[in-house]
Parts: C-alpha cells; structure tokens; sequence
C-alpha cells in the first residue's frame, strides 16, 4: 500500500510539473516572438523618417543654390562690360576698336561665376554628412541648373537696367550695346562644376558610408 501510494503521488507531481512547465514555455516562446517582431519592425518605421529628411534637406538646396545664384546674377549684371558702337550715316552701327572682345569677357565672367557658384553650392552641401547621398545629389544637380537660368534672366534683367534700349540715335553718337550670355551653353558650367566637384568628393572619401551614421543610411 505504501508503495502505489508513493507511485500515485510522484506520478501527481509528474503532472503537476507538466501542468505548470506548458505555460511557462508557452510564454517564454510568446515572449521571443515578440522581441523579434520589434526587431524587425523597427527600421521600416524609422526608415521613411530618414527619406523625408533627405527630400526636405534636397528640398532646401534647390532653393539656396538657386538664391545664391540668383545673387551672381545681380553681380554679372553690374560687372558685366558692354561693347560700344559709333554711329554711322544711314542708321548702322560700326564696332569702335577693342569692343568687340567684351562680348567674350561677358560670357567668360558668367561661367566664372557659374563654376564659383557650382563648387561653393557642392562643399556645403556636402557639409551635411549624415545626408549624403543620391537624394543630396539630386537636389545640388537641379539647384544647379535651376540656378544657372535664374542667374541668367536676372543677370539680363540687371543689365537691361543699365543699358536701356535707345530709339532716337544721331550720326557719330556712340552707343553701348548691353552684354549677353552669348550662348547657352554657358549655363552648364555651374550644374558641370558642383556635378564634378560632389564626384571627386565622393570618391575621395574613405568611408564606404560616406561618413552618414550608421542608423541614417538604412
């Protein structure tokens, strides 16, 4: 009797301990699934956080690069040299000697000021590390050429305040003819400078990372 009493009473603790480990698994099993579901959700929240920052951050260069831009236009506008014209009988105009090189220098400045602004516009954008990359790039490079036409049409507008058209002309009057752009493909100089300058800057970085934090680039 004492020993199927002792049998039924381990086997009673034999159950009991079943009885009690199942929701102690159950939880402990619940418990890791939910770590995991955590870890796993967690950069696609923090994810589109970073990628609006990086839009607005783009958002923000086109508007200053084009600023700035505009702003070298006002100064092309006030340097920029005009060609000068004598007055000749029967209503033509003949170039005085020397003038006609102003039509190159006013060009030259422009992309001067173009390839000043290009490089100026690359190195602070780069200045922001921990946004670096394709979205920062696309925001310099449409600054850029958002820039280069803006600086353009203000740059004319400057110079056509300086030089107003002039209607009534007399014989041996000389005439200043207003400078221009001369060709459009002055307007690449800027977006080719800041496009060249954020290349070299990339490659010459010895992180692979380009120096973003670990958490910021995904």
């Amino acid at each position: 009797m004492v020993g199927r009493h002792s049998a039924v009473v381990a086997s009673g603790s034999a159950d009991e301990n079943r009885g009690t480990g199942l929701p102690a698994e159950r939880d402990r099993c619940r418990i890791s699934w939910l770590l995991m579901t955590a870890d796993t959700a967690q950069p696609t929240q923090t994810r589109p956080k970073a990628d609006r920052v990086e839009v607005r951050f783009a958002a923000r260069a086109v508007v200053g690069v084009t600023a700035l831009s505009a702003v070298a236009g006002i100064v092309w506008g006030l340097l920029a040299p005009a060609q000068h014209f004598l007055v000749v009988s029967g209503g033509g105009a003949v170039s005085l000697t020397g003038e006609s090189i102003h039509q190159f220098d006013a060009m030259a400045l422009f992309v001067c000021f173009g390839l000043v602004v290009g490089v100026l516009s690359a190195v602070a954008v780069w200045a922001r590390r921990e946004l670096r990359g394709v979205v920062q790039f696309a925001g310099l490079l449409v600054g850029s050429l958002v820039g280069a036409a803006a600086a353009a049409v203000v740059g004319e507008g400057v110079v056509g305040i300086r030089y107003p058209s002039l209607d009534d002309l007399e014989l041996g009057q000389i005439v200043a003819a207003p400078p221009g752009i001369g060709t459009l493909v002055a307007l690449i100089a800027q977006p080719l400078a800041a496009a060249v300058v954020y290349a070299a800057l990339v490659s010459f970085s010895p992180d692979p990372n380009l120096g973003r934090a670990a958490d910021s680039s995904g």
